[in-house]
């Protein structure tokens, strides 16, 4: 059995051990809980475009979400967790079914705060990686000096779209617009935040005051890749368990395996405080860091070598 992959990688694993160490000093010098939560889990929270894979009789988590969630309602301010999430049928350059999530929570706090701890926490990891200057990465030098850039999803579609955002939920294109036209332009010269996601496009995610067509929801982007995704919390419990009853049917009809109902999250929800939360995939943060073209060239074995 050939090893050559793996040693031809090892550098890159040194250093990603190095960032995933950075980013446990961060939170912890800020006072933050590092958590751990089950991996399987009786049911994931239903979102139309992420598949999880069974485990049985249960599912192995999309993300650590919904147990994060009950510690913040159970009284934990500010949590942390680096672990494994499973989705199935994504595989590709950018993609793993089996990926490392940073997930994190922070009572008393909204998106637009969110962000700028996303801001420091990448600028606290190149800081110790020696990367203080321009990031280089797929030919483009990314500047990480403040400020960064923010982007409404809106603008973004007149922008770079070829048609409206509207326009393109009216047509059913919104991901197809979103990944063909807008996000390969995003974050090229310096680290983006895409906010202020359509209504439909947020299921856990609170609606923005005064303006209930907008979730406050944000992801970030750098040279064209998404990095994150957070948003200002939803803690309504009524509320929550319709959105969760849309996208069961959704799911449903589009014929994708049906979970049981998140009882336990919804009873959790009502005591749940404001907060803002954010899921991080290491994997995708690492590459563009270390300018790796592939995500399979910063972990140590890709599902076709097992």
């Amino acid at each position: 059995m050939s090893f050559f992959r793996q040693s031809a990688v090892r550098g890159n694993l040194v250093r990603r051990a190095r960032i995933i160490d950075a980013i446990r000093q961060f939170f912890m010098a800020q006072d933050y809980l590092e958590v751990e939560t089950p991996v399987r889990i009786p049911t994931p929270a239903p979102e139309l475009h992420i598949d999880a894979q069974p485990s049985g009789d249960w599912f192995l988590q999309t993300s650590p979400e919904l147990c994060m969630k009950r510690l913040l309602a159970a009284g934990y301010p500010r949590i942390f967790q680096i672990c494994r999430c499973f989705r199935r049928a994504e595989r590709g350059r950018r993609h793993l079914p089996e990926l490392t999530m940073l997930e994190w929570y922070t009572a008393g706090a909204d998106y637009t705060r969110m962000m700028d701890q996303c801001r420091d926490l990448v600028l606290f990891v190149s800081g110790r990686m020696g990367l203080a200057g321009p990031v280089a990465f797929r030919g483009h030098r990314i500047d990480l000096h403040r400020p960064w850039q923010r982007l409404t999803v809106a603008e973004a579609f007149d922008r770079f779209g070829s048609i409206s955002m509207d326009a393109a939920l009216r047509e059913g294109r919104f991901d197809e617009i979103m990944g063909l036209e807008i996000e390969p332009n995003l974050g090229l010269t310096r680290p983006l935040f895409l906010y202020d996601y359509p209504a439909a496009c947020g299921a856990l995610a609170r609606l923005k005051p005064g303006c209930e067509s907008v979730a406050e929801r944000f992801e970030l982007y750098m040279g064209g890749v998404e990095l994150c995704n957070g948003f200002s919390e939803l803690n309504d419990a009524a509320e929550q368990r319709q959105r969760f009853a849309a996208e069961e049917n959704e799911r449903r009809r589009l014929g994708k395996t049906p979970y049981p109902p998140a009882e336990r999250f919804l009873d959790a929800l009502a005591q749940m405080p404001e907060a803002a939360g954010n899921a991080l995939g290491i994997d995708r943060l690492v590459m563009v860091l270390l300018d790796r073209p592939s995500i399979d060239d910063v972990v140590a074995f890709t599902p076709e070598e097992l």
